[in-house]
């Protein structure tokens, strides 16, 4: 799909006015988010995303329902691995205290700095892959290493603290920091010098602790379409909806058992996708000459349905098992 330019210029400016909307409605006056408010704003912002899709369908010429479907399954994809972001999210708020009334800006930012930072991510693979498409062996064999290393700790590394990665160790040792926040501020000035608050430190973990499960979940999206618009748009649509969702399901997250279980057989079935994809365009010599390999096609259609499939039983067995035994539910 050939992308004019004016269509990216339109579509991040789109994207630029929905945030700067939720930032000027939202965050105008600081306050505790409620239940009925994320409500709100999740449905808002999926049927933004199924907006955009069916905009796709009708408006891309003969090849718009297969891209809209792509687009669809990228979102979910994307979307249902952000869930497991949330986990740390919390994990980062707990440690660095943030004030209730303060936590949808920490999103807001944050969750900005990931988005810049993945759409140059997203840049970077969508050239390697048209330019090597042997990279998705890498990225079939990251993703299955991923699934089960996900699977076999079963979620509980990330819930347990928040260990400080080494871009927002370099900014404690670069920046100095107050010892307490100063209302919503990022930077204050104390008799004639310049501080950073922890309110842009715990901005700061949030995007790029973000950018670390981008390692993961880009390389999924490409299993799923190489076009990358969608790629960049599903993520954007992914992560706007995380912040609302952060608030409405942040008390249920502990419920979620399986989580990682589900997501681990999501990112395993993307990474045997794209090694079949690779084995039919293969290109390696030292594998059948070079020569493309016959193998099963995974139809996109068969991937929306497993992905939805998984998600659906995951969530249903969850709340199962913590009926069954309460004790099963995760401490964050």
């Amino acid at each position: 799909m050939d992308v004019p330019l004016w269509v990216w210029i339109a579509t991040v400016g789109g994207l630029l006015v929905l945030l700067a909307v939720d930032l000027v409605i939202v965050d105008h006056k600081p306050h505790k988010v409620t239940i009925g408010e994320a409500a709100r704003w999740v449905i808002f912002y999926i049927a933004c995303a199924v907006l955009f899709g069916i905009g796709i369908w009708l408006f891309v010429p003969d090849v718009g329902g297969e891209m809209a479907k792509q687009f669809f399954a990228g979102y979910i994809t994307e979307y249902s691995l952000s869930v497991d972001n949330l986990f740390v999210f919390v994990v980062i708020m707990n440690a660095f205290a943030v004030p209730l009334i303060h936590q949808h800006r920490v999103l807001l930012f944050g969750i900005v700095m990931a988005l810049f930072m993945r759409g140059i991510f997203i840049g970077v693979g969508s050239a390697a892959i048209h330019e090597f498409s042997w990279i998705f062996y890498l990225f079939g064999a990251f993703l299955i290493y991923t699934a089960y290393h996900l699977a076999s700790a079963g979620g509980d590394d990330d819930s347990d603290e928040f260990k400080e990665n080494i871009m927002l160790r370099t900014v404690r040792r670069v920046l100095p920091v107050t010892d307490k926040y100063h209302e919503h501020k990022s930077f204050i000035r104390i008799d004639g010098k310049r501080w950073v608050t922890p309110m842009f430190v715990v901005m700061f973990a949030i995007g790029s602790t973000d950018l670390l499960f981008a390692l993961d979940s880009i390389p999924a999206i490409f299993g799923l379409t190489q076009e990358a618009f969608l790629v960049f748009t599903a993520n954007a649509f992914a992560l706007m909806g995380l912040r609302q969702l952060y608030f409405l399901i942040g008390g249920l997250l502990n419920r979620l058992v399986y989580l990682s279980i589900g997501l681990s057989v999501i990112l395993g079935f993307i990474g045997v996708k794209l090694i079949f994809e690779a084995l039919r365009e293969n290109t390696l010599s030292f594998l059948n000459g070079g020569k493309s390999i016959p193998v099963p096609e995974i139809s996109i259609e068969l991937s929306l349905t497993v992905i939805v499939s998984v998600l659906f039983l995951t969530t249903v067995a969850s709340l199962i098992k913590v009926k069954l035994d309460p004790s099963a539910v995760k401490k964050l």
